[in-house]
């Protein structure tokens, strides 16, 4: 997800953008996908929806002509694997294309013809759901394997029967896969028929879920396409439109958190910002970024020292201050001053929690950025408690702030902490020097080689070797 820093470093004022909240009250998650890939076109639909709010932001990236990759898909899938249900269930058929909800979706106002009918109640009544028109087939193809790595559970391989029976577990994840079928007319079935089924078979499974009040996150996915997309502004756009029958709301990118005294002083910018105390995670976003009236009494700025304070009246039954503890010093090594942030403190019922985040520090004259600012190991644990155990867990997602040499209400350039030599760079500089010395060797025997400069006369007397009795 190296896209959402390299996009940070030319940001001016604004973010776009997972932070794990493990909802213990909230048992399941179904990932839909529909997907298909073929040899001549190399991209397919895709479909998610949840009983969740707030899972996605509308794509914005989904313009005539545009395939997204499998980063970009990850960026999708996060939200719903991590702020969301740790259950998921996994619609596969085996073959699908965006021309199927054409023909056979009854998009022509025939909505009673049509085959996708409790697929489009579905998206109809889900409180979150996002459309994507073309995807990589790749990341279609190791979408199993990404849900697995993200959840940490085993596919289960499970039917209408074996569902009815399964009695998932709150507290475990689990990745359960439901294999549809796909005829051509060729076929004793009708393909019509045959997505007809499918539909019946998703909305059972659906039926089964909210007979046991399940939350869920609905899915569908495929192997290949069914056919070739002709017509590329069909793929492109009309599937969000025949299904979801609502206009696509435009994507919404929060202003960022900012202090002022005479001017703007402090500038802070997340994603998503989610705490947890005692595993009970609460999503803070909406309560923060684009709030008039957020609390930032107690906020302190400096040419060396900056504290960013914000307070929340109601949160997990009490009042929580968040201070954010910021230095800014000369360092003669460098010639520069360089900033810190010190440490973040959490306020509450007359405790305080500190978190060591030294690691949050760049020149003074740019701004922070990272991918991941957060307590927990899979999100670079950048955060460390000071007491371990800690009640309290936080993730910043799409992290950025700065606190000194502010001009005006924007960030400037983003220092960020992903590092220039990843581990394939690495690899591949290690590899080539290991070549470059075999060649070298190599190289160095074929110079020593050295030609006989003694031969034998043929014109004059051979030689003799005296006989050994």
């Amino acid at each position: 997800m190296m896209a959402a820093a390299a996009a940070a470093r030319v940001r001016a004022g604004a973010r776009r953008g997972p932070a794990l909240c493990q909802m213990p009250w909230l048992p399941v998650v179904a990932v839909a996908v529909v997907a298909a890939a073929s040899a001549a076109e190399q991209q397919v639909p895709l479909v998610l929806w949840s009983s969740d709010r707030n899972l996605w932001a509308p794509a914005a990236n989904t313009h005539e002509g545009h395939i997204t990759s499998d980063r970009q898909l990850s960026t999708y899938l996060d939200p719903a694997l991590e702020l969301g249900p740790r259950n998921v269930l996994l619609f596969l058929q085996d073959k699908l294309s965006v021309e199927d909800f054409t023909a056979y979706g009854g998009v022509f106002g025939n909505k009673q013809d049509s085959a996708f009918s409790n697929l489009e109640n579905a998206l109809d009544l889900a409180p979150s759901s996002l459309v994507l028109p073309a995807v990589d087939w790749y990341a279609v193809s190791t979408l199993t394997t990404y849900l697995q790595e993200k959840l940490g559970a085993s596919p289960l391989h499970v039917d209408l029967a074996t569902l009815r029976e399964l009695k998932l577990n709150a507290s475990l994840p689990a990745l359960l896969l439901i294999r549809l079928p796909y005829t051509t007319s060729s076929g004793l079935m009708a393909p019509k028929e045959v997505l007809t089924a499918n539909d019946e078979v998703i909305g059972q499974v659906l039926s089964t879920l909210k007979s046991e009040e399940v939350p869920y996150t609905a899915a569908l996915t495929a192997i290949r396409p069914s056919r070739v997309a002709r017509d590329v502004a069909m793929v492109a756009g009309g599937l969000g439109r025949q299904l979801l029958q609502r206009p696509a709301a435009p994507a919404v990118i929060h202003p960022p958190v900012s202090y002022n005294d005479t001017a703007p002083r402090i500038l802070f910018w997340a994603q998503n910002f989610s705490v947890a105390y005692r595993e009970h995670w609460e999503d803070l976003t909406s309560l923060t970024f684009g709030v008039q009236d957020l609390n930032l009494t107690g906020s302190f700025w400096n040419d060396s020292l900056a504290r960013l304070v914000l307070t929340y009246e109601q949160l997990f039954g009490t009042m929580v201050t968040f201070k954010f503890i910021l230095a800014n010093r000369f360092y003669p090594v460098s010639a520069r001053h360089w900033f810190t942030l010190e440490r973040l403190e959490i306020h509450s019922n007359g405790s305080v929690a500190y978190f060591n985040a030294s690691q949050v520090t760049g020149p003074s004259i740019y701004s922070f950025h990272c991918e991941y600012v957060s307590t927990l190991n899979k999100n670079g644990n950048l955060l460390v408690p000071s007491t371990q155990p800690s009640l309290w867990q936080m993730t910043f997602q799409d992290f950025q702030i700065q606190a000194f040499n502010v001009t005006g209400e924007q960030f400037s350039y983003a220092s960020d902490c992903a590092g220039f030599f990843s581990p394939g760079i690495w690899m591949g500089l290690l590899t080539s020097l290991f070549m470059l010395f075999i060649f070298t060797y190599g190289l160095h025997m074929i110079l020593s080689l050295k030609t006989m400069d003694r031969f034998d006369d043929h014109k004059g007397p051979t030689i003799a070797l005296p006989q050994i009795v």
